[in-house]
């Protein structure tokens, strides 16, 4: 069984409609963002929780913000997704789901406008609505260390529904994936949402908050050292071998933190480490009050910085 590490709740995320407490599900270390539309213009009650996903962003037009709604932890699979008897998992395959409040049907979206029902339709989104996407996936690339990446083609529906466009994983592609993907990829299910979302331009919002842009600087600006992304804790947790671990010990030393290395950092985390991020988070200020030895996100950045 898999055992949950990081934060679970979304900051600011509502909990009036939490269903886990009736829905257990199962822990898992997650590495995969799947983006659902509700085809629908408000909150569902996703039949009592026992059809929700792990979040919903409900747009508020007025403010032009997501309200986010948490109906499992993010690291409980949650239900939104058809997993057939037999076949590849699909919840459980360490995947948190989102539901975003809207459509991708252009008839859909074509009727409501002419109702006179206000809406987001997610292949014309405003810019406000994919900013708040982005920064739901920054927080799951700094806290979670799902990869701010995914498939290239996000056809329109209707053509993503089924397999029209060609863009469903395999089952083999899909138990090898890791990043942010729509329900149109996941295999075993028909459902062609999100449509063509703008996915290009969320992954690089999402990626300008971590000063991580494509942007080549200037001839005449010197390039600022750059900062790796942080993996998430799940990397950092007692027993865990990565690579990820012996970055962090080899910057430690060259930080002068390296003290409790009685040979020298390793890939295996253990109580060396700890102590010298420990030790680290002690001579910052920004850490103190929080200085327990286990890396997160401002911690990986002063040190890296």
């Amino acid at each position: 069984m898999s055992t949950k590490t990081g934060p679970q709740r979304y900051p600011g995320a509502s909990r009036a409609n939490w269903y886990q407490d009736d829905f257990g599900g199962d822990p898992m270390q997650v590495n995969v963002v799947v983006l659902h539309t509700t085809e629908g213009p408000t909150l569902p009650g996703y039949d009592g929780g026992s059809s929700a996903p792990n979040l919903t962003a409900v747009p508020d037009l007025a403010a032009k913000k997501l309200k986010w709604y948490q109906h499992f932890d993010i690291e409980t699979s949650s239900r939104a997704l058809v997993n057939l008897r037999g076949g590849v998992e699909t919840n459980t395959m360490n995947v948190c789901q989102v539901e975003l409040v809207g459509t991708c049907d252009p008839k859909t979206h074509a009727k409501w406008k002419t109702a006179g029902r206000e809406h987001v339709y997610w292949p014309d989104a405003p810019d406000w609505a994919l900013h708040g996407i982005a920064r739901f996936l920054t927080w799951m690339h700094e806290e979670h260390g799902v990869p701010l990446s995914g498939p290239k083609s996000w056809p329109a529906y209707p053509t993503s529904y089924g397999n029209g466009g060609g863009q469903r994983m395999t089952a083999a592609k899909w138990t090898d994936f890791k990043g942010v993907c729509g329900h149109m990829h996941v295999p075993e299910n028909v459902h062609g949402d999100p449509g063509a979302i703008d996915f290009a331009r969320i992954l690089k919002y999402a990626k300008a908050d971590l000063d991580l842009g494509d942007d080549i600087p200037q001839a005449t600006t010197p390039a600022k050292p750059s900062v790796p992304a942080f993996p998430g804790r799940k990397y950092f947790v007692a027993g865990a071998s990565n690579a990820h671990v012996l970055q962090l010990g080899k910057q430690l030393v060259k930080r002068g933190f390296g003290d409790h290395y009685k040979v020298g950092p390793s890939k295996t985390w253990g109580e060396s480490d700890r102590l010298n991020v420990r030790d680290f988070q002690k001579s910052r200020k920004e850490l103190r009050g929080d200085a327990d030895g286990t890396p997160g996100p401002l911690t990986w950045r002063l040190l890296f910085s």
